[in-house]
């Protein structure tokens, strides 16, 4: 098992990435003394796979546990699914030391983080991602959130987890498209803080997709060390270094909300995001006709979409400004000065907005 701290003081935890690793998840969890029973949120497939391993290997340390299914959907992170999750807890907590185990992807991690920050007013949570992009990105970093129709995450907290166990051997089950999703998050990753990583994507993107675990467990664990050093030194945003996080994001979330959260993956938009991100950025001279093609380039080969369909550049810009990201009626982008470098601009004119969106769209 290789172990990863995120600095944060009292609030510090270990990401823990390996192969086959299920069996010491207990014994992981018992050294963190958060309580006796497991209430584990996760979806029917994930469940099917999964959750029988996993609560045997809590039984083995001497935990009990209850499973509560959830929607495999975006949908599941809206208020009707919280207060049914909630409700649900408090009729199984009764005389037990409940913590929460998020098993799943983003939307159960995000789900899951922001029940435990709210309930009695936070219990613990452990964070067992089981999609790439999940291992990724979004269970490290105790972002947590649900959706309103007016935009994706506007009722969350940061909430940091007690653990994030990455058992990359649970990913052999996903489907292209969801390894696809979580290799445009490590695609980021590359563009924003790390070279190496990037040239490492582009010569290796084939074997992620055929489920290499060497692959697999090598991304991670990148990700991962780049993630846990951004969130130790910005927790919550406060110093502009963990903006960065957010290169692609800002369009992406945009064109998911746009697209009713029905046509394209998380990962999906944030490649499309990224495209305008570096295509911004290289009109504005920040970067330079190379990088782009380069970014493009990788993003095709691996199977992410390079053109936006099923909306309207007036339906993705109005979303847009309902995004957090924009300040009022001032838009924030992180854009790239190159490979591993980036830049966060306020204020960029519309126009050259809407122009670079149009050209992606169709």
């Amino acid at each position: 098992m290789w172990i990863k701290k995120v600095k944060l003081g009292k609030r510090s935890y270990d990401i823990v990435v390996g192969r086959n690793i299920i069996s010491s998840l207990g014994a992981c969890i018992k050294k963190l003394d958060i309580g006796d029973h497991a209430y584990i949120i996760t979806n029917s497939l994930v469940k099917m796979k999964y959750a029988s391993s996993i609560t045997c290997a809590l039984k083995k340390s001497g935990f009990s546990s209850t499973i509560r299914e959830i929607p495999d959907t975006e949908r599941s992170k809206s208020i009707a699914i919280l207060s049914a999750v909630i409700n649900d807890l408090a009729k199984s907590d009764l005389r037990k030391r409940t913590f929460i185990i998020a098993l799943g992807g983003g939307v159960v991690g995000d789900l899951s983080g922001f029940v435990a920050s709210i309930y009695k007013r936070g219990v613990a949570y452990i964070q067992i991602p089981t999609t790439l992009l999940a291992q990724v990105d979004s269970a490290i970093g105790g972002k947590t959130a649900v959706d309103l129709k007016e935009g994706k995450n506007l009722i969350g907290a940061f909430y940091q987890p007690a653990l994030v166990f990455s058992d990359v051997s649970l990913l052999k089950s996903l489907g292209i498209r969801q390894l696809r999703s979580g290799l445009a998050e490590a695609i980021k990753y590359g563009v924003i803080k790390d070279k190496s990583l990037f040239t490492y994507l582009e010569k290796w993107f084939k074997d992620i997709l055929k489920h290499r675990e060497a692959a697999l467990e090598y991304i991670v664990k990148r990700s991962s060390v780049i993630k846990a050093d951004i969130v130790s030194r910005d927790e919550k945003e406060e110093k502009g270094l963990r903006t960065i996080l957010n290169f692609g994001h800002t369009i992406g979330h945009a064109i998911e909300a746009a697209t009713g959260f029905k046509k394209y993956s998380h990962g999906e938009a944030v490649a499309l995001g990224m495209l305008i991100a570096v295509e911004i950025s290289q009109r504005l001279k920040y970067t330079s006709q190379g990088l782009a093609t380069r970014v493009e380039a990788l993003i095709n080969a691996a199977g992410l979409p390079t053109r936006i369909s099923g909306t309207s550049l007036r339906s993705i810009i109005n979303a847009s400004f309902r995004d957090k990201k924009f300040i009022g009626s001032r838009n924030r982008f992180v854009l790239t000065t190159g490979l591993g470098k980036t830049k966060i601009v306020e204020n960029i004119p519309l126009r050259i907005i809407e122009e670079v969106l149009k050209g992606r769209i169709g």
